[in-house]
């Protein structure tokens, strides 16, 4: 591997236009692409197979108006003024009127007009009737009222009790990702350009969403960020640049291409999020470590640019491919659990990782074939050259030799700190975001409140029972629909149920059943998980089956369905994960601490992302006032995420471990002088990761927000405790028996040589250096003085 990598990177280097030009014309092509296919994502959470998914499924033919997009305003009237009386009236009837005809928005007016003309006759008035006289007045102590015109009820329309507030509930023809771009941001200025008259604020509930600001405010100090980190790690704008240029042709490319597919596949809008943070991120690490690993070769070996860059890609970028073979069977491990919504969001990720990987070993040495000898001046080269030193390499290895010598203390700290972290993860609650999961100053947040406090918390979240007959092709009756009705006004914590529509045949109806708690209340919970137990009762009783579904019903199930796959899930990554790692390091016990330490590191995130977003805890700190569940998706993605993520961190820091030892250093001795050589390297690169994922945490979007908190968490936790702390110190106390193998199992492995030994061998260096003999012998004495 090293060798044909090697051959790679001097080709690179010496004929770097032919590479850069296969590079652009594959950016210029993704970009043509998207000029003329629009970018559609979705932000629908989609997991077949749930009894909520199949209802919406099944009223995706039985009754087509329900299955589309939800849409919800709320109008506030001015400060003293009533929302049904005077010119407030006339400009919240004429905002009414503006959304329901707008594009894309179902005019329930024209089908309740047809259906009033018809009388006491219309089967739709009967059950309506039916429903109305079985649900009586709602529990909740907040009756609405319909908003009237001409002694009609305006349909979808309530006012509150107290006349402050209006609620307009509609439907669109399509799930909301599936409107055109615009769709939704242009129905909520229709209504904003006539309630203005009226001096009416409106304000659109978390489901009015368009597609998410990916980049924005935080992303870019983010980044920026990376660019001061990059900048001091390698000395010089030109060093520095290069992993940018990676990085970002890396997004163009990985994100981009994806982007091109939205309107083939359907690709959520995390996904998206995911990719681009990740593509950001290893992008940059990947380069960064190939070209400290060049320039170090410069300066420590004399080598002129083109042979040190074509051994670093031999070397360094053979971790790389390795580190990023490794993350790709993390994220392609969700394909197992068979939930396409997760499936999309593993490939797209991968792809952008596996892009990444390649830009660093194809793009990166073309790029340096360009700077040529620019990479490491003479100027930097004579400075480093005159710090070579015994007293510098003294300091490199400081860390690392007092973790050796304090082997017990580091190894007991490195397991206490994220066991005590991990504690909130007991309570851990999963779920969905909603309204509330907004900060204060949102849209979304203050329509979520004003509807609480006029209405009450369920009609942020109502509902939806399907009720069809239990012979087929046999309509519902009024008596029936009543019967329902009651039996569901009865269960605990049902607030008012109501009708919200009915086909033209009337087999299906839909009845809104608004809790009395908000969507992710506990309370909400049981009333779902009553209705469901109650269902069978409903059925023998009254000869209609019932299906629940809606916000709380489809996060109940999500969280159940995620929960049930993430063993299978685990155990695939760890499994296919540690054969790699065996394969690399060809040692028995690196590969189970590195897992066993991964698990510490996910059960502190976990345990972190609880504290702060479901209990609160210093949320000042990330501007956040907010608390929320743990969205459902998050475990088991972070967990894939991370794992490959830590694993980056583990491939390159004990690789060079393995080197020195492979090279005739002792075990702690080669403990210590690989932590001193890959050390600084780690830390600036997960510096960089946390700046990239932490610059998300201030994204307005809750699920992008706990991503990117998660995330940079993770890597910090992991980076600078497993891997900087529990390593090394797990390292120095096995001392040779952390390389132990089997000699049969030895021989069985095949030598993938990511060390770069057989390279070295093969082509030995041109100008081999020479230590200066009274610095070798001080950096072993330092070693083994301050191990103990």
């Amino acid at each position: 591997m090293s060798v044909l990598l090697y051959r790679l990177g001097r080709f690179a280097y010496g004929r770097p236009w032919y590479v850069i030009g296969g590079w652009l014309a594959v950016v210029v092509a993704i970009v043509g692409l998207l000029a003329v296919n629009p970018v559609k994502l979705s932000n629908e959470v989609r997991i077949d197979g749930t009894p909520s998914q199949e209802v919406i499924d099944d009223l995706a033919t039985s009754l087509p108006e329900a299955s589309g997009g939800q849409g919800m305003l709320v109008f506030k009237a001015p400060d003293g003024a009533r929302i049904d009386g005077g010119s407030v009236r006339t400009a919240l009837l004429a905002a009414v009127d503006a959304v329901y005809r707008h594009d894309h928005v179902i005019d329930t007016r024209k089908v309740l007009a047809e259906e009033a003309a018809k009388g006491e006759s219309s089967p739709l008035w009967q059950a309506q009737a039916a429903v109305a006289q079985a649900a009586g007045r709602p529990s909740s102590g907040k009756t609405p009222v319909p908003l009237q015109v001409d002694g009609q009820p305006v349909p979808g329309v309530t006012v509150s009790a107290d006349g402050s507030t209006a609620l307009m509930q509609f439907q669109f023809d399509e799930q909301t990702y599936e409107l055109p771009s615009g769709t939704i941001d242009s129905t909520i200025e229709a209504a904003e350009q006539q309630a203005a008259r009226g001096g009416l604020e409106v304000l659109p509930s978390a489901a009015m969403l368009e597609i998410p600001e990916i980049i924005g405010v935080g992303e870019i100090v983010g980044v920026a960020v990376a660019a001061v980190v990059l900048l001091v790690t390698l000395g010089s704008v030109v060093s520095a640049g290069l992993p940018l240029v990676i990085a970002l042709v890396g997004i163009t490319v990985g994100v981009g291409g994806a982007f091109t597919l939205s309107s083939v596949f359907e690709i959520h809008s995390l996904a998206a999020v995911l990719a681009l943070m990740l593509g950001m991120a290893v992008g940059i690490d990947y380069a960064l470590f190939i070209v400290s690993r060049e320039r170090r070769l410069i300066i420590d070996d004399g080598l002129d640019a083109h042979e040190a860059t074509g051994r670093a890609i031999g070397t360094a970028g053979s971790a790389v491919f390795f580190a990023g073979s490794t993350v790709i069977i993390a994220l392609a491990g969700l394909l197992v659990v068979r939930i396409t919504l997760l499936s999309t969001m593993a490939i797209v990720a991968a792809a952008t990782i596996a892009i990444a990987v390649l830009l660093a070993l194809t793009l990166l040495p073309a790029l340096l074939g360009l700077v040529k000898e620019r990479i490491c001046p003479a100027g930097t080269r004579n400075r480093a050259q005159r710090q070579k030193d015994a007293a510098t390499h003294a300091r490199a290895t400081r860390w690392g030799a007092r973790l050796a010598r304090h082997k017990y203390a580091a190894l007991t700290a490195a397991v206490l700190v994220p066991a005590i972290l991990a504690v909130p993860a007991l309570g851990m609650k999963m779920g969905l975001p909603s309204g509330a999961s907004y900060n204060t100053d949102t849209a979304q947040r203050q329509s979520y409140e004003l509807v609480s406090d006029a209405y009450g918390p369920g009609y942020n979240g109502p509902l939806m029972i399907a009720v069809s007959p239990t012979t087929d092709g046999q309509p519902l009756t009024p008596a029936t629909l009543a019967a329902v009705t009651s039996d569901l006004k009865d269960i605990k914590g049902a607030a008012s149920v109501s009708l919200a529509g009915m086909n033209s045949t009337g087999t299906t109806a839909i009845l809104s059943l608004v809790p009395g708690s908000g969507p992710n209340d506990e309370a909400t919970k049981d009333l779902v998980t009553a209705v469901r137990d109650k269902s069978p009762q409903i059925s023998d009783a009254h000869g209609a089956t019932i299906g629940i579904t809606g916000f709380t019903a489809l996060a109940i199930d999500v969280s159940d369905r995620l929960a049930d796959v993430l063993p299978l899930y685990v155990a695939t990554v760890l499994g296919l994960s540690l054969i790699i790692l065996l394969l690399v390091f060809r040692s028995l016990m690196v590969p189970v601490i590195a897992t066993l330490g991964f698990l510490l590191s996910i059960a502190a995130t976990f345990g972190l992302t609880t504290a702060v977003f479901q209990w609160g805890w210093l949320q000042d700190l990330i501007g956040l006032d907010a608390t929320a569940p743990v969205v459902s998706l998050l475990p088991i993605i972070i967990t894939g995420v991370l794992y490959g993520l830590a694993m980056d961190y583990q491939m390159f820091l004990v690789t060079s471990m393995r080197e020195a030892h492979v090279h005739g250093a002792t075990a702690l001795d080669a403990t210590v002088t690989g932590f001193a050589r890959a050390g600084s390297v780690v830390v600036a690169a997960a510096t960089i990761m946390v700046s990239v994922f932490a610059g998300f945490i201030f994204n307005a979007q809750p699920m992008i927000k706990q991503a990117g908190f998660a995330l940079a968490a993770g890597v910090l936790i992991d980076a600078f405790v497993i891997r900087m702390t529990l390593i090394p110190a797990t390292m120095a106390l096995a001392q040779e028996k952390a390389w132990w193998i089997p000699a049969w199992l030895d021989r069985l492995l095949p030598d993938l040589d990511v060390e770069g030994d057989r390279l070295a061998q093969k082509i030995p260096l041109p100008h081999p250096s020479t230590p200066q003999p009274h610095a070798t012998a001080q950096m072993a004495d330092t070693i083994r003085a301050s191990a103990g």
